[in-house]
């Protein structure tokens, strides 16, 4: 039994489309594995402890080397995890850094999947930038998909970040990563393979 992690972007939930996607997929085409897409807080400053509480109370997550897919702000969060626990992981138009977007952010926000009504605050941002991986030590673990039409993101920075990684770069698209479903049979063969 392998275990896929999912982490969906800021201002998502485990109900957005693509996590759906992947679920969907996942059931259909690999019922051996088992997929875990936690509702991650909307408090940047909580999601650190919330992710390593999960690591740790479930283990067969790193048993095998940790495998993920992120999205936006959970592309950014895969890369510190695979940098902290090593293993592979697929990101789709990751923030590389997101603390600088989310100055735009500060003040009152509410989850439009959840309707939760929350605050983003400077020293959200702090926290957030804490956990960003400089330099990668495992280049070659990662996959990232990107589209140049991305709307919230400059996907050049990650073109640039990612370099030394399996990237995939397609032309147009938007932020969300238009045919994302189209790619989840080699977002699966590059996470289960050894």
């Amino acid at each position: 039994m392998k275990h896929v992690l999912y982490l969906h972007g800021f201002l998502s939930s485990p109900k957005s489309v693509k996590a759906q996607a992947t679920k969907a997929y996942f059931e259909q085409h690999h019922p051996d594995v088992t997929l875990h897409i936690p509702a991650l807080s909307n408090y940047p400053s909580q999601v650190e402890s919330q992710l390593l509480t999960l690591i740790e109370s479930t283990p067969a997550l790193i048993k095998d080397g940790l495998r993920v897919i992120g999205s936006s702000m959970g592309g950014y969060l895969s890369t510190f995890l695979i940098e902290k626990f090593s293993g592979k992981a697929v990101l789709i138009n990751p923030a590389v850094k997101p603390y600088e977007l989310l100055q735009g952010f500060i003040g009152k926000h509410t989850n439009p999947y959840t309707g939760e009504v929350f605050h983003i605050v400077e020293s959200d941002i702090e926290v957030i930038e804490k956990l960003d991986a400089r330099e990668l030590q495992h280049a070659p673990a990662y996959k990232v998909l990107l589209q140049t039409e991305d709307e919230t993101l400059d996907y050049r920075l990650a073109e640039t970040k990612y370099a030394m990684s399996t990237l995939v770069v397609e032309e147009g698209g938007d932020h969300s990563f238009i045919g994302f479903e189209d790619h989840l049979p080699a977002i699966a063969d590059f996470l289960l393979k050894d």
